[in-house]
C-alpha cells in the first residue's frame, strides 16, 4: 500500500501471533486481531518481533502470518515484518519471501548470534547488504544493550541515513541511542520516523521528538498508547505522564508483576477472554499463575473502556 509519513505519528503494535493448540497461524483469530486493533487506534502492524515470536515460527508458519494479515488488513495501514536472521545472505533470502507476501516494510534487527561481530565495519557492511537488496522500504529495529549482537550508536546513525531506511523502532532506553537517532532524524529532514519500544517510559521519549511508539502489548493496550500519543502532540505531558503511570499498573497485571513473570502467557490469555484469540498457546515459555489470572479478571472489569473500543 501507498502511505505517507504520517503514518507514524502515534501508536504501533508488535503484533502478538495468535496460535493453535498445534502452534499454526490461527486464521480466524488473526482476523479478528487485525480490526480489533484497528479499532484500537492502531496505525501500523509489525509482525513477527519478539512478542510476535517470529524467530520461533517456523518458516511456512511466517509466510502464512504475513500472507494472512495483508490479506485482513486490505490496505487499510501499512505492515511492517521482521527479516532478522545471522547472515545478510539469509536476511535477503526472508526479505524476498515477505516483500512477495506485499508487506510493507522489512524491518532488520541485530542478529541472533555472530562471532566477532565488533571487528571493523562487518555490522554496517551486513545491514547495508540487506538494505540495498531490498525493493520495498525498510525498518531497523535497535535493542541496545539488550540484545545478543551489540550494534554501537555510531553503526546505527550511518545506517540511519540511508535513504532506503524509513524507519526506527528504539527499544533501547539509552541516552546515547537516543542522541545519535534523534540527530538521524534531523538530518533526514522528515523521512525517518522514530518509534519507541518502550512501553513503561514513553512519554520521555515523545517529549524527546519520537514520532509515536510501537508497543508488544498493542494488542491490548493500544488505546492507551494512542492516546498517549494525541496527549504528548499536543504538549499534554502531564496528562500523558499520568496516563502511563495508569497503564504501568495494568500491564504488571496482565504481565504477572513487576518481574513480568507471564508476560505472554498472561497477554495471549487475556486476548482469549477478551474473544479475540481462540488459545493462548505460545512458543514461549511463560506459565500462567493463579494470581495473574485473577488480575486479568480484575483488569477487563476495570478497563473494558479501554480494552474494547
Amino acid at each position: 500500500m501507498k502511505f505517507s509519513m504520517d503514518s507514524f505519528k502515534g501508536a504501533w503494535s508488535a503484533m502478538s501471533t495468535p496460535l493453535t493448540c498445534d502452534g499454526r497461524v490461527d486464521s480466524d483469530a488473526l482476523g479478528k486481531l487485525v480490526d480489533h486493533q484497528i479499532k484500537l487506534g492502531i496505525k501500523g502492524l509489525f509482525l513477527a518481533g519478539t512478542a510476535g515470536e517470529g524467530p520461533f515460527l517456523p518458516d511456512r508458519e511466517r509466510l502464512r502470518l504475513a500472507e494472512l494479515t495483508v490479506r485482513y488488513v486490505a490496505n487499510r495501514i501499512p505492515v511492517a515484518m521482521q527479516i532478522t536472521d545471522n547472515s545478510a545472505e539469509r536476511m535477503i533470502e526472508n526479505l524476498e519471501r515477505y516483500q512477495d507476501r506485499g508487506i510493507d516494510i522489512a524491518v532488520i534487527a541485530p542478529p541472533f548470534f555472530q562471532l566477532a561481530a565488533d571487528r571493523g565495519d562487518f555490522i554496517y557492511d551486513l545491514y547495508k547488504q540487506v538494505i540495498d537488496a531490498s525493493q520495498i522500504p525498510v525498518g531497523l529495529y535497535n535493542r541496545g544493550k539488550y540484545s545478543s549482537v551489540y550494534v554501537p550508536p555510531e553503526v546505527l546513525g550511518r545506517l540511519l541515513d540511508d535513504p532506503k531506511v524509513i524507519l526506527c523502532k528504539d527499544s533501547a532506553s539509552q541516552p546515547d541511542f537516543t542522541e545519535a537517532i534523534m540527530a538521524a532524524r534531523a538530518r533526514r529532514n522528515g523521512t525517518l520516523a522514530v518509534l519507541t519500544g518502550n512501553e513503561f517510559d514513553c512519554v520521555t521519549y515523545l517529549k524527546a521528538g519520537y514520532d509515536g511508539v510501537l508497543f508488544g502489548g498493542g494488542c491490548f493496550n493500544g488505546a492507551y498508547a494512542a492516546e498517549m500519543c494525541r496527549l504528548a502532540c499536543a504538549g499534554k505531558y502531564d496528562e500523558a505522564q499520568t496516563l502511563q503511570e495508569h497503564l504501568v499498573e495494568v500491564m504488571h497485571k496482565v504481565f504477572g508483576g513487576k518481574n513480568i513473570a507471564c508476560w505472554m502467557a498472561g497477554q495471549k490469555e487475556l486476548m482469549v477472554r477478551l474473544n479475540v484469540f481462540n488459545t493462548a498457546k505460545t512458543y514461549l515459555n511463560y506459565q500462567l499463575t493463579e494470581e495473574c489470572s485473577r488480575m486479568i479478571d480484575e483488569v477487563i472489569r476495570d478497563e473494558k473502556d479501554w480494552l474494547l473500543k
